[in-house]
């Protein structure tokens, strides 16, 4: 009976002793245009890889959409003629874990894996990423399974809810463009289409590879190397447009079976590596990224019981994520939620934040810090995150002191020049 899960489980469970103050990123590009991001770290015999491609959904047309989505989740499932099962059964047998994700800005690939097994793990997965074959009869068969899965999203509110926001937000925009697509596009899809797809956009030259583990640079270049070498060695990244702001208040009511409603609200936020990202990222801690102690929660649903939750948040993309504001409330309590809310954020724009929420906002949020950096997973996604947004290698280092220097003056001027209420996209599905 073949141990090595059991022993790479164990490893697994004990969390790197990297302090958040000491992250040494080392940075290079390969021979070949792939940008490197390297954490060197001996406390446990593993290697965490990541390889992330601009190739997310806002590369889909409208006639294409899904496009981006069924490439990624493609690859892995036959490359070099080796099909899913072979695939699958490669990895379990050295105990090596292959994950990944697909969003509006990028596509990505993970891998961990024991050192001792390392060797047979990037083997496999750079055929992956190199070989990928979209076989026509897994396509066929995975079209199904979409085209279900959207069919049964469809009767739910909050997907529903999700969907029109974006689109009301967005517009023609294609941030509005959904991860897995529509019924019919998912349909006309085609093998050509996915390889054509994967040659344009998972190229060496767009490729961010994040590594952090037990080796050396010396080592961490060699397996870049070797990766990015065998990529399509097309063009560039490509780009994402800019994203316009509302012109007017869109508010879209749809009819639901459901006996809560599903509200969402918002605007154009911010980008990664925006000037104002600090200053809104700890407003909104106050206002309602903070759970119990937000503002929204108390005014809400402490006060009033209107929602069971309630919360806001900023998602910066390559261009403007959204600001989104989020509730469920019964029916019959729609409107009086919704105009809590709103005075909600017109007091908290007009008057700012007090002294003592600025200070327990930032004691909590620095105070939690630690925990997002206390394995190599978790190491892993910010070094993806900081290569693919070209962020500064002193980000994890920085995190904290930034947040400890901003002002309750710096929170009102950003929300206020960022944000406009009379303008706000607002979507309710479930409305009476």
């Amino acid at each position: 009976m073949k141990t090595l899960p059991f022993i790479f489980l164990v490893f697994a469970s004990f969390v790197s002793s990297i302090s958040h103050a000491a992250v040494d990123i080392q940075h290079w590009t390969t021979n070949v245009g792939s940008r490197v991001y390297f954490v060197e770290n001996h406390d446990l015999p593993i290697l965490d890889l990541s390889v992330a491609f601009p190739a997310g959904s806002a590369y889909d047309t409208e006639v294409t959409s899904g496009l981006a989505g069924v490439t990624k989740h493609l690859m892995p499932l036959g490359a070099a003629g080796m099909n899913e099962e072979a695939i699958t059964n490669a990895f379990a047998d050295i105990g090596a874990q292959r994950g990944g994700s697909v969003d509006a800005d990028r596509a990505s690939f993970s891998l961990r894996t024991l050192r001792s097994e390392q060797e047979n793990a990037l083997e496999i997965f750079n055929l992956i990423l190199h070989q990928p074959d979209f076989p026509e009869a897994v396509l066929a068969r995975e079209k199904t399974r979409i085209v279900s899965g959207l069919q049964e999203a469809a009767t739910k509110p909050a997907y529903i809810a999700n969907k029109a926001f974006m689109q009301a937000l967005y517009g023609t925009h294609p941030y509005h463009l959904q991860e897995n697509g529509e019924i019919d596009t998912v349909k006309a899809l085609t093998s050509k289409d996915l390889k054509a797809f994967y040659q344009q956009h998972y190229n060496a030259k767009g490729a961010v590879i994040a590594i952090i583990g037990d080796l050396t640079k010396a080592e961490a270049t060699a397996i870049a190397e070797v990766l990015s070498a065998g990529l399509p060695q097309t063009a560039g990244e490509s780009s994402i447009p800019a994203v316009p702001f509302p012109k007017a208040a869109v508010k879209k009511s749809i009819q639901h079976p459901a006996s809560q409603a599903h509200v969402l609200l918002g605007y154009p936020g911010v980008k990664r590596g925006d000037a104002d990202y600090f200053p809104l990222y700890v407003g909104n801690y106050i206002l309602g990224g903070g759970g119990f102690v937000s503002r929204l929660t108390e005014e809400v649903r402490e006060k009033r019981g209107l929602v069971y939750s309630v919360y806001s948040y900023f998602m910066p993309m390559h261009e403007l994520g959204a600001f989104q504001i989020g509730l469920q409330t019964k029916k019959e309590q729609t409107d009086e939620a919704l105009t809590v809310v709103n005075e909600t954020l017109s007091a908290f724009m007009q008057k700012g934040v007090t002294e003592q929420e600025l200070m327990e906002a930032k004691s909590n949020i620095t105070g939690g810090f630690p925990m997002r950096l206390d394995s190599n997973s978790k190491i892993l996604g910010y070094l993806a995150m900081i290569g693919f947004y070209r962020l500064p290698l002193t980000y994890l280092d920085d995190f904290n002191r930034e947040v400890s220097k901003v002002t309750a003056k710096q929170i009102k001027s950003a929300f206020n020049r960022r944000l406009n209420p009379d303008d706000f996209v607002s979507v309710i599905v479930g409305a009476q």
